[in-house]
């Protein structure tokens, strides 16, 4: 199991770092759409699991939407910014008009709705369904989609380096809590959830994510302080994420969330961390402004 969850990582990681790095936020916006709907359609599957179908094509396109959207945004540069633009993505509003994030999200609000009054399924399922899509966009399409914002941040290839550093950080955690839990891990992290993660591990996990901090110093023009505690956020968020999903797997009752990638499980098996660190990061930079742009 270990070598091909290695080789995976050795063919995956490349092309990562090449999209991030020498594409555009277009490009970057088509991987994530791409992403963010295989990572959905593992998701419904384990709703499937429990009873709970979802209105799959709906809330994809709700997701896709979303991407859109995002991908559309101007990059904010301060905090005071914000207030007058919308919460993930547009131009920016007269106070009196309607943020996109909420459009979006109303819009997804009255397709469940119109889906749940005119569609035969059985009554018992409204409920269970509108709870299932309207999670999975939530839950995975929203946060996942700030992978966009991040990359278009700033001026130069300022955004993709953060991007890059939100996806460094995290790899870096994931790898380290796996190697240092397998050797000398003894006390359970949440064992109710997920009994192989261990405190030792969440802790080695923590002191990758502040080097890799430490190395993109030399890279980033952000003070070695705001990158440490971006790594910080980032890394207790990405263990978040990842015990978030092992949480959804064992309501499920499965193991992983598909069989995608060999050694990882499924896609959201392999993105389960990135989906609260990426918009973590984001919001820091956003609110805290560490005279990045």
């Amino acid at each position: 199991m270990t070598w091909k969850r290695v080789l995976t990582a050795l063919v995956l990681i490349p092309v990562v770092v090449a999209i991030v790095l020498f594409t555009s936020t277009a490009v970057v916006a088509i991987a994530t759409a791409i992403i963010t709907v295989l990572a959905l359609w593992e998701y419904f599957a384990l709703g499937d699991a429990i009873g709970h179908r979802a209105y799959r094509l709906w809330t994809t396109f709700c997701a896709l939407l979303i991407i859109y959207v995002q991908w559309m945004g101007v990059p904010f540069k301060t905090a005071n910014q914000m207030v007058n633009v919308v919460l993930f993505g547009g131009d920016h509003f007269p106070r009196h008009e309607a943020p996109r994030s909420f459009l979006v999200l109303f819009v997804f609000v009255l397709g469940l709705t119109a889906l749940t009054l005119w569609t035969k399924r059985p009554l018992v399922e409204a409920l269970p369904s509108a709870g299932i899509s309207s999670s999975a966009l939530l839950l995975v399409a929203l946060p996942l989609s700030f992978a966009v914002r991040l990359h278009g941040l700033g001026v130069g290839p300022n955004g993709a380096r953060l991007l890059l550093f939100a996806l460094v950080i995290t790899w870096t955690a994931d790898t380290i809590a796996y190697f240092v839990g397998r050797a000398i891990g003894k006390h359970p992290l949440a064992p109710h959830i997920s009994p192989k993660k261990t405190w030792e591990g969440s802790i080695g996990s923590m002191i990758g994510s502040l080097l890799v901090a430490y190395a993109f110093s030399f890279w980033i023009t952000i003070l070695l302080p705001h990158l440490l505690i971006m790594a910080a956020i980032g890394n207790i968020a990405g263990q978040m994420g990842d015990l978030l999903e092992s949480a959804y797997k064992r309501s499920a009752g499965v193991k992983d969330s598909g069989g995608l990638l060999p050694g990882h499980g499924g896609i959201l098996d392999r993105i389960d961390a990135l989906i609260l660190c990426i918009p973590v990061i984001w919001y820091y930079l956003v609110l805290v402004n560490p005279s990045t742009f």
